[in-house]
């Protein structure tokens, strides 16, 4: 990714460019967003737009890894290493699923499978900038929380991967093949009460594990 950011110049206008491509891009995908579009939805000419992003592969890539590494900053705030296990995983679960589940984040991952053979660097930057992030953040929890005895794990990026799989469920392929366009907020809470209890089933070395106070 060096290469590329070295490639991006920073301005007064870049927030606006960006904000321009995020509504176009979300809106037409890769493959049909045209430079035409995203310099009128961001209020910029085509040389501005330019300036800033010497091609649209560039220009998706920091829409899709700055929406990401916002959802990733906004999740790790809310992780408090000080609390039972049942509370945090929770409150992860609600983050990840939050993102995942919106029409922004089932777009981006779309838009980054669909381009993967010919952008590689798409789909490895959108993981690096919000899903390895959160991972590792779940990782040092779970280790931290097995230090105070409340979890018995060997294996903790096996368990992190683990929780989240029990996370999407079936709703996840579902969303993505079209077979559903929402979930309630009451299926998403029953998933994600699912997957704590089952993961705590597996993982949780005492009671309180399963504790809500």
């Amino acid at each position: 990714m060096a290469t590329a950011q070295a490639q991006i110049r920073k301005g007064r206008k870049f927030d606006q460019v960006v904000e321009g491509a995020r509504e176009i891009f979300l809106r037409d995908g890769f493959e049909g967003a045209s430079v035409d579009d995203i310099a009128r939805a961001a209020g910029v000419s085509k040389a501005t737009l330019y300036s800033y992003f010497p091609d649209k592969r560039l220009l998706f890539m920091e829409v899709a890894t700055s929406q990401c590494a916002e959802q990733a900053r906004i999740s790790l705030e809310k992780i408090d290493s000080s609390r039972p296990p049942q509370e945090v995983l929770t409150c992860v679960a609600q983050q990840f699923l939050g993102f995942i589940y919106s029409e922004m984040g089932q777009r981006i991952f779309r838009i980054c499978v669909a381009e993967a053979d010919r952008f590689p660097q798409l789909g490895q930057e959108f993981y690096h900038s919000g899903p390895m992030i959160l991972r590792a953040a779940v990782v040092e929890y779970l280790k931290k929380s097995a230090a105070r005895g409340e979890l018995a794990i060997e294996d903790f990026n096996l368990a992190a991967d683990q929780f989240a799989e029990l996370c999407k469920a079936d709703v996840w392929p579902k969303l993505l093949f079209g077979i559903i366009s929402s979930v309630p907020d009451a299926e998403k809470n029953r998933i994600i009460d699912g997957a704590v209890t089952t993961f705590l089933a597996r993982y949780g070395s005492e009671p309180s594990a399963f504790s809500t106070e």
